[in-house]
């Protein structure tokens, strides 16, 4: 069988493009970046002169050279377009929040065994370091059965972002919509579906239209796992997870997204290694012996998912993030307002 790398386009060309797309499409011989809709500046050449810059989105779905479309647009546009890609004969892959409701997820998902295509979840942040080694920690049942967990995704902004569309109050926005995708995501990875759920969503900046904190309770049978995302953390946080034999707590790292606004390319041996000041640390009891050390963080790399990408496609493997587990999230998020709403704990 001989090799054919894969032609992709995006439809945008911002920071999406620039950081989490283009690098990553650009070094791996599997994948061609092939172009993207520009609606009014045209800066792609500047980065990937072969690159073609589509001045329409049916401009860039009648290229039959095209045969992956990756959605990197305001969350609003998520379902129409990853809708119109498909029935165009495209393979899809959208960023997250996957669709604004769990009803537009479910639809995209049968339109994709229909036309025979291939859609996927852009869940980059299960290839975050952080995570990797949480999990494997957890795996491990270094510490027990697990009881607690807190995920959190801090950042300090006193200002409004420059991404308008990300501070405009239509169905779609806000923080739990954006960081909470990744934060839900990474607790349904760990630990599975929850039964019920307690959120509350707010907005803590006067500055702010869109809700820019959030704390959700998952309730599982022997276990409760708090996720929390703010916009005022100048200190954040990481990862605590506690068990029947011990502790683990990991500093929230972005190594990955750092390096790659920096305008490093995703290559070399060190990509996505964790300097020893981010180890977490680990207070458990192992082979009857009380230990409390750091623990080398594991390496991440989001080329992981790329390359699961591309063995979906042509060897004919699972998407890396299937389309069902990220319509999941949404129905979490959907919960999550309803509960913040309401007040009362919201069966799942």
């Amino acid at each position: 069988m001989s090799f054919s790398p894969i032609k992709a386009a995006l439809c945008s060309f911002g920071m999406s493009g620039k950081v989490f797309h283009g690098p990553f499409l650009s070094v791996n011989d599997q994948f061609i970046l092939h172009g993207s809709w520009e609606r009014s500046t045209k800066t792609i050449k500047q980065y990937y002169p072969d690159a073609i810059s589509y001045d329409s989105y049916e401009a860039l779905l009648a290229d039959d050279d095209v045969e992956l479309v990756i959605v990197n647009t305001p969350n609003i546009t998520h379902y129409d377009f990853a809708k119109r890609a498909l029935l165009a004969g495209k393979h899809v892959i959208i960023e997250k929040p996957f669709t604004v409701t769990e009803q537009e997820g479910k639809e995209l998902i049968v339109i994709a065994q229909q036309e025979g295509r291939r859609l996927s979840g852009f869940q980059n942040r299960r290839y975050d370091s952080d995570f990797l080694t949480v999990k494997d920690i957890i795996t491990k049942k270094l510490l027990g059965n697990v009881v607690e967990a807190e995920l959190h995704f801090d950042r300090y902004a006193e200002t409004l972002s420059y991404k308008v569309h990300k501070e405009t109050p239509v169905k779609g926005t806000g923080i739990l919509y954006d960081l909470g995708s990744h934060l839900i995501d990474q607790a349904l990875q760990l630990f599975g579906k929850p039964t019920s759920l307690f959120a509350d969503i707010r907005i803590m900046r006067e500055i702010s239209k869109v809700d820019d904190y959030f704390e959700v309770l998952l309730y599982y049978r022997n276990l409760r796992v708090r996720i929390v995302a703010t916009t005022l953390a100048r200190e954040a946080r990481g990862y605590v997870i506690h068990g029947t034999k011990g502790s683990f707590i990991k500093p929230k790292s972005n190594i990955q997204e750092e390096a790659l606004a920096a305008g490093k390319l995703p290559v070399g041996e060190d990509w996505g290694r964790e300097d020893e000041s981010f180890w977490g640390l680990l207070h458990t009891e192992k082979e009857g012996k009380i230990i409390r050390e750091k623990i080398p963080t594991i390496q991440g790399n989001y080329m992981t998912y790329f390359n699961g990408i591309y063995k979906a496609i042509r060897e004919g493997a699972d998407v890396p993030v299937l389309p069902e587990s990220s319509v999941d999230v949404v129905r979490v998020i959907e919960a999550a307002f309803e509960s913040s709403n309401t007040g009362k704990v919201i069966q799942l």
